[in-house]
């Protein structure tokens, strides 16, 4: 034993897999040291009742844009990042992929370099980096930049295929329109997670391109070709196809309850959880800058100045809340789309959206009120 040896008994605790009752944990230099029955395990150190509230692993976010006051886009440095990762952390996003919005090709570099020293000096939180464009379609551009959305040429695969081998995690959000299925499986094959959005694809498009290596699609429902009886698009492909995963922006906003539980129903694995966050999650303010236009927060939504949306005003515990409150999903498996899910699809360590033994104790104590989920504090 030692003075940081910690044991937390007295409420639930969600392993990533299954929530376990009677359960207790014991930390010990920030690290799990033990998760067994209560009554199997002996008290160390100190003893913290939890009266009911849950314990759960630190959510894992695939696609962050922006925190604390600045944008991925806004540098990016590592100063950048630190900030941005503490943001979330305090919103309970323990691990994050920093997203760069469309930029240019000097701007996606220097976030590659940016991400890559962060890891290298062991910023917390940075779990690799989220790339969503400039490969896109014009068409379903949305707030990106629509004079910076661009072909994917040779120079653009090398630097992305580089990138892929020397990061733990480097995810490709990209329209079959800007690229080759032979660049998809060129990316695929370097380790990059590709994910299809912001396109216009056809169904057999989206599926000939999940062959080719792409195995996710990006914030589902929106910004792609809509399920049509006779053109299932993008959403019919994220739904019918195994080898696809799906992003999922559960604001209340950006998608409509019925579709959400539709899109639950028709994919009862693989389908994770997304923020979209921007650079006022985790502060008062009330707009911020992309790319020189003003983005303005109001009643739970990001806009630009023409009403278009622009990212979410959202974190994950409130998305956990929502899908368990409005569409009766157990909380097992919303944890779950909010932790490993989106680690095991972006292949991070074991450890990460867990609480294994010998694991980080990222570890978020989550309070059950008559109004849903509560963030405590991570631990």
């Amino acid at each position: 034993m030692t003075m940081t040896d910690i044991t937390y008994r007295g409420g639930p605790i969600f392993d990533g897999q299954r929530l376990l009752h009677g359960f207790a944990l014991r930390c010990s230099e920030g690290r799990v040291a033990a998760l067994a029955p209560e009554v199997a395990l002996a008290p160390l150190g100190e003893i913290v009742d939890l009266d009911g509230d849950l314990l759960a692993p630190g959510y894992v976010d695939l696609q962050v844009n922006g925190g604390g006051g600045v944008m991925v886009n806004d540098g990016p440095s590592v100063a950048d990042l630190s900030t941005i990762a503490a943001a979330h952390r305090r919103l309970g996003s323990t691990t994050i992929l920093p997203t760069l919005i469309t930029d240019t090709p000097e701007r996606s570099r220097a976030a590659i370099e940016a991400v890559a020293q962060a890891v290298a000096e062991g910023v917390p939180g940075i779990g690799g980096l989220h790339l969503e464009g400039p490969h896109l379609a014009l068409s379903r551009k949305g707030a990106h930049d629509g004079a910076l959305i661009r072909p994917m040429g040779e120079a653009d695969l090398e630097m992305l295929c580089d990138a892929a081998r020397r990061l733990p995690v480097l995810k490709v959000t990209i329209a079959p329109e800007s690229t080759t299925e032979a660049q998809v499986s060129a990316l695929a094959e370097a380790g990059a997670l590709v994910s299809l959005g912001h396109t216009d694809a056809d169904y057999d498009t989206c599926r000939a391109y999940a062959r080719a290596g792409a195995r996710c699609v990006t914030h589902l429902f929106n910004a792609m070709s809509g399920l049509d009886k006779r053109a299932p698009g993008v959403v019919g492909a994220a739904l019918a196809t195994g080898g696809l995963a799906a992003g999922l922006i559960v604001d209340g906003v950006h998608v409509h309850p019925a579709a959400m539980r539709i899109a639950l129903a028709a994919k009862p694995e693989g389908i994770f959880l997304v923020t979209d966050a921007m650079a006022v999650a985790g502060t008062e303010a009330k707009s911020f800058r992309l790319n020189g236009r003003e983005i303005t927060r109001a009643e739970g939504r990001l806009v630009l100045e023409d009403g278009t949306l622009a990212g979410a005003d959202l974190d994950l515990t409130r998305a956990i809340t929502l899908l368990v409150r409005e569409l009766d999903l157990p909380l097992e498996r919303a944890l779950a789309m909010a932790s490993s899910i989106p680690a095991r699809l972006a292949n991070m360590p074991e450890t990460v959206g867990t609480i294994t033994e010998g694991g980080s104790a990222d570890i978020l104590r989550l309070k059950q009120t008559d109004q849903g989920l509560q963030l405590i504090a991570p631990l």
